[in-house]
């Protein structure tokens, strides 16, 4: 299993403005020299901040922050993913999506709507946890709220490297890195979360603390600090199938049936 290289991107987001925010991701992501890295991980809403004007910031499949997401991934030579506001005839989502440089290569609605902040009653519920191919890697994605709900994120050797991608406030930064830790250590797995900085137009502060966890439950990843940065950090495949190996936890697992 070859090693997987991961580019973890900690944003401030100008609220509610997608074409500046699009532009200051082009700056803070010229570091990134083209084939460097396989998978370039952006955060929640990351061209509108976590707005609940759902229809009035909402994007869609063939629109053009799909396409910058397509012509970044080309000339980056990598994988691009993040969440943006979807607008479907149904209704609006928060939905990930992971594009390469040649198309949507597939997508996840969030399923666990934060219902403090009413977005149940903006967004649409998802119902499918899709599993994604990056290389010889398997991913599984979720969305900021999903990672207090162990269950949908639950490995049933089906995924390889976790990513969570989020506008998770400061008041409550210690929940989403003991939280991080807690889902690697028991799907022994990788765990990316990326999350903004910055003040968004509610007032609401974040401080990041985006990390990288193993399969042990350390953090891999170096950058502490409540500041915008661009870090690659690269996942050591043979580490993860040797632990799986030595200490097979998950073949005591219960057995239980996800939706879908």
């Amino acid at each position: 299993m070859e090693n997987l290289k991961v580019t973890i991107v900690q944003q401030d987001i100008i609220w509610q403005n997608p074409d500046q925010n699009l532009l200051h991701l082009e700056n803070i992501l010229t570091s990134i020299a083209p084939g460097s890295t396989n998978l370039i991980v952006l955060p929640e809403m990351f061209t509108t901040g976590f707005t609940m004007s759902a229809k009035e910031n909402a994007t869609t499949m063939d629109g053009p922050i799909l396409k910058w997401m397509q012509k970044l991934a080309n000339t980056k030579q990598a994988y691009v993913c993040g969440s943006l506001i979807i607008h479907e005839p149904e209704g609006c989502y928060n939905r990930f999506i992971l594009s390469s440089g040649a198309k949507v290569e597939g997508y996840y609605d969030k399923k666990h709507l934060f219902r403090m902040s009413d977005e149940n009653l903006h967004f649409l519920p998802g119902r499918k946890s899709p599993i994604f191919n990056i290389g010889n890697w398997h991913m599984k994605a979720l969305i900021c709220y999903d990672l207090r709900f162990p269950v949908w994120a639950r490995n049933t050797n089906n995924y390889d490297v976790l990513v969570y991608v989020a506008n998770w406030p400061a008041s409550r930064a210690a929940a989403w890195t003991i939280l991080l830790q807690a889902r690697a250590l028991e799907n022994q797995a990788y765990v990316i979360g990326v999350n903004r900085i910055g003040t968004d137009g509610q007032g609401l502060k974040y401080t990041g603390n985006s990390a990288v966890v193993n399969p042990r439950g350390e953090i891999i990843s170096t950058h502490t600090k409540s500041e915008e940065f661009v870090e690659t950090i690269e996942l050591d495949g043979a580490m993860l199938q040797d632990f799986r190996a030595k200490f097979p936890a998950w073949m005591d697992a219960d057995s239980f049936q996800l939706l879908d």
